[in-house]
């Protein structure tokens, strides 16, 4: 019976989506259902395609601007060892130095998970095409995997394989469950696109690469060996038979780029808005020690001089609470907003940019080198990769002149820093790694070269530049200047997770119990995720 009714239904959609257009053309539908014929009319195909503009745009939401700063700037950006907020938000307690704001701390949960997010319209497209759309399916299955392992690298267990179902509660799955969908959803959709990759049928909803369907391919195998290289530790057989799989696909990985994965949202980057409006993001002192100390050209990209040191770039440490001397936060935010800003490309009267970058040709060679690193069948030469990888990231900059000296530099580390207007917050440097490959050197220390360069190469993408700091201890962050976690998180093995969100304790408590079991660990911010063990150690 049960079937049967959804025949019907599906039927009756179909039948008023013809009658809405005009046409006769039902035959159409099931006979070519990798493409359009010229007859179907717009409305036929808009039902399948208008789902995908609202999934591009809240994988990292654009628009409100303060969404995406609760999303991910107050958490990973700052986590990450990228950014740093001059001013001491919540009196100086806040999720930044582990005093968690329940309103804060949902967002990245709440806006995947809202009626007009990621889940909702993946499952609409599976719904109205996994049959007879199957190509617009697998590439649901991509962006939706792209969007997913964002979250649950966030929190650990999330609502998956259940969502949607009918249910007195939304049952959480374990993220070894979760990245073992992944897996599997990106081998399906990397078979279904191969079939027919010359296909146009997605060109007008395709925020990334204009309907080049061999470029999602590339995207889908990239993705499926970024995610294997996160579970290495944890579970390495599995990792190496997933990487394998991209590592031998005909469809190859990213490897210019033109190549590379950004979201073409069409409106100003939300962190030109942080940036320059609000003045509520700066350099992280972190990355002032290793750019600084690299002399990285890279930097005069990313980052402005500072007004509070002549020349200098100046970064401020993450996790500031409100400093003594100060009687207000905006007191305290005056002395360090003149710290360097972000770069032209998010000042708002320097043209800045309306895309949203999320994975590069470089962090697929990065990804091939410590693949090579870990014995995986075709992943090359690690040194090969590695110096490839800064090679593509200064190409991206403009600056590939600057790459070969760069490379071969095997001198410069990185710096102390020091804090202009407080020197409590002074802090020495936390390694002496060099950039120059050296063969004699053990893997623990090739792989943190490799993370240490992949980490400047995915700037601005603090959520996943978190993850693996998280999964390998690279590069090595400065810590929080306070901890007001009540001892849940250790200040030098910093911030593992986000706790399960307060949206979700009130509307779903049974599934948050469960949840809590599969967590393996109190949800606080201290527990590791299920791929996060051994870091430090390779």
């Amino acid at each position: 019976m049960k079937n049967i009714s959804k025949t019907i239904l599906k039927t009756a959609w179909i039948l008023s989506l013809l009658f809405s257009s005009c046409t006769d053309d039902f035959d159409s539908l099931n006979t070519n259902p990798n493409g359009l014929t010229d007859e179907q009319s717009e409305a036929d195909f808009i039902s399948i395609g208008g789902p995908f503009n609202p999934i591009f745009l809240n994988i990292y939401r654009y628009d409100p601007a303060w969404n995406t700063q609760l999303q991910h700037n107050l958490n990973a950006d700052t986590f990450s060892g990228y950014m740093a907020p001059p001013r001491p938000f919540v009196g100086g307690v806040n999720t930044t130095n582990y005093g968690f704001v329940d309103f804060w701390d949902q967002f990245p949960w709440d806006i995947p998970y809202s009626s007009t997010g990621v889940m909702q319209n993946a499952r609409l497209v599976k719904e109205r095409g996994e049959e007879d759309f199957p190509l617009m399916y697998a590439l649901a299955q991509i962006l939706r995997v792209e969007a997913m392992h964002r979250v649950t690298d966030v929190y650990g267990p999330i609502v998956y394989s259940k969502y949607g179902l009918d249910a007195t509660f939304a049952e959480y799955d374990s993220q070894q469950e979760v990245y073992n969908q992944f897996f599997e959803e990106l081998d399906q959709a990397i078979n279904t696109l191969s079939t027919d990759p010359t296909n146009g049928q997605f060109a007008k909803f395709d925020l990334v690469y204009d309907g080049d369907l061999a470029q999602w391919i590339k995207f889908a195998n990239t993705l499926r060996l970024r995610l294997a290289i996160r579970v290495s530790k944890v579970d390495p057989a599995k990792a190496q038979i997933e990487g394998e799989k991209s590592l031998s696909d005909s469809g190859g990985l990213l490897e210019t780029n033109a190549d590379n994965f950004i979201i073409k949202g069409g409106v100003t980057h939300p962190l030109t808005i942080f940036n320059s409006s609000w003045n509520d993001v700066r350099m992280n002192a972190s990355m002032e020690s290793i750019l600084v100390g690299y002399n990285d050209p890279r930097i005069d990209e990313m980052f402005e001089i500072s007004n509070v040191s002549a020349g200098m770039y100046k970064g401020v440490r993450g996790g500031m609470p409100l400093l003594d001397g100060y009687t207000d936060e905006l007191d305290q935010k005056a002395d360090y907003e003149i710290f360097s800003r972000l770069g032209d490309s998010y000042i708002l009267d320097k043209a800045p940019t309306t895309s949203i970058q999320l994975m590069t040709a470089a962090e697929a060679y990065f990804l091939k080198a410590e693949a090579a690193l870990r014995g995986w069948n075709g992943a090359g030469d690690a040194q090969s990769n590695y110096e490839m990888g800064i090679s593509i990231s200064f190409a991206q900059y403009g600056l590939s002149g600057n790459a070969a000296v760069y490379i071969a530099d095997n001198t410069s580390t990185p710096i102390d820093y020091i804090d202009p207007v407080n020197a409590s917050n002074n802090i020495s440097a936390l390694t002496t790694t060099t950039i120059a490959w050296n063969n004699g050197d053990d893997n623990e220390t090739k792989l943190e070269k490799i993370i240490t360069q992949k980490w400047i190469a995915m700037f601005p993408d603090g959520q996943e530049a978190w993850s693996e700091f998280r999964r390998t201890g690279y590069p090595k962050i400065f810590p929080v200047v306070a901890n007001n976690s009540n001892g849940t998180i250790d200040t030098n093995i910093q911030i593992r997770r986000l706790p399960f969100p307060a949206s979700e304790r009130s509307t779903n408590p049974q599934g948050v119990a469960g949840a809590r079991v599969l967590l393996n660990g109190p949800d606080t911010g201290g527990t590791r995720l299920w791929w996060d063990v051994n870091s430090g150690n390779f």
